[in-house]
């Protein structure tokens, strides 16, 4: 039996931007990969997240957040590792070692956005397209 590649995504928190990409993958790649998503300081999941997500029929409500030391830790192994980090943002994309394909992908980070609470939804809303998009493009090139 082959082993399936590993891809992990990586943000600072876990919250919305690689909890939707993992999500986002394991929907569109059907099971051709191993998927994960970690963050360098786990927190609980982006409200906003949660809610734009479950409007194109995926629920990640019941998602933890991980940290992407303890997965490697456990001696997890990935064939790509994608950070989806904003980079003009002051948040640095962390680092991640390891023999992998390294990606990066910046996207807004939802918890930065600011304005009403239309205007935050509409702008992850946005954030949830890019990504889908950007994992359809991806996944085009393979």
């Amino acid at each position: 039996m082959a082993v399936k590649p590993g891809v992990l995504f990586v943000c600072v928190h876990n919250s919305a931007r690689s909890q939707m990409a993992e999500a986002f993958l394991r929907q569109l790649a059907g099971d051709r990969f191993e998927v994960a998503s970690a963050g360098m300081e786990p927190t609980g999941l982006n409200p906003l997240a949660i809610e734009v997500m479950k409007e194109v029929g995926l629920d990640i409500s019941g998602n933890t957040a991980k940290s992407v030391f303890n997965l490697f830790n456990e001696g997890k192994s990935f064939q790509y590792v994608i950070t989806v980090c904003d980079e003009s943002s002051s948040q640095g994309c962390p680092y991640v070692p390891g023999i992998t394909t390294r990606l990066h992908w910046s996207f807004v980070d939802p918890a930065a956005i600011t304005g009403t609470p239309e205007e935050k939804l509409a702008a992850t809303r946005k954030v949830r397209d890019d990504i889908r998009r950007t994992i359809q493009n991806w996944l085009s090139q393979l």
